[in-house]
């Protein structure tokens, strides 16, 4: 009979759209008050591969990879996804978000975000939320899959995923 194992730890991400630097600080200092300490805030890069936030929260985007030093149970994507979202929410003007906080997380094999829409690819999780899997480990990088958002698979973040692959490595030595 097989038993009943505990998952391994994973290493929770987000990966912060947003109109403004003042949004990403305030963003920032949300999900520390919810998170704890931020390990890895990447520099913001153009969100300039896909046009589908401009009508809710303008352009000029800016994407921010975002790591948090507590390692987590996967369990706990669903709860951080709606903390995310709620937090979204505290920070939108009278025209939308002005930060969009896609929750998530990576592990030695995987780059799984959370989702409220459904689709094919995505499985359900719990309270609203899908797990879909963006990206697998191999060959040095994180390897995106045909429906990755166009700045991931664009590699645009390839050096700070690794980067923080190799810190949780080193977490789960510790």
């Amino acid at each position: 009979m097989t038993e009943e194992r505990s998952p391994e730890p994973v290493k929770l991400i987000v990966a912060a759209l947003c109109s403004s630097p003042g949004a990403l600080e305030r963003g920032i200092e949300g999900l520390q008050a919810r998170r704890g300490d931020i390990d890895h805030q990447g520099p913001p890069r153009p969100f300039a591969l896909s046009a589908y936030y401009e009508e809710e929260m303008g352009t000029g985007l800016q994407r921010s990879i975002l790591s948090f030093d507590r390692l987590a149970s996967p369990g706990e994507l669903v709860d951080f996804k709606h903390e995310c979202v709620e937090l979204e929410r505290s920070l939108a003007g009278a025209s939308g978000r002005r930060a969009n906080l896609d929750a998530g997380y990576l592990d030695h094999g995987k780059l799984v975000l959370a989702s409220l829409k459904p689709a094919g690819q995505k499985i359900y999780l719990a309270q609203g939320v899908y797990a879909d899997l963006v990206a697998r480990y191999g060959r040095g990088s994180y390897r995106p899959l045909e429906w990755t958002f166009p700045d991931i698979s664009a590699g645009l973040y390839d050096r700070e995923l690794g980067e923080i692959r190799t810190r949780y490595l080193e977490q789960l030595q510790d």
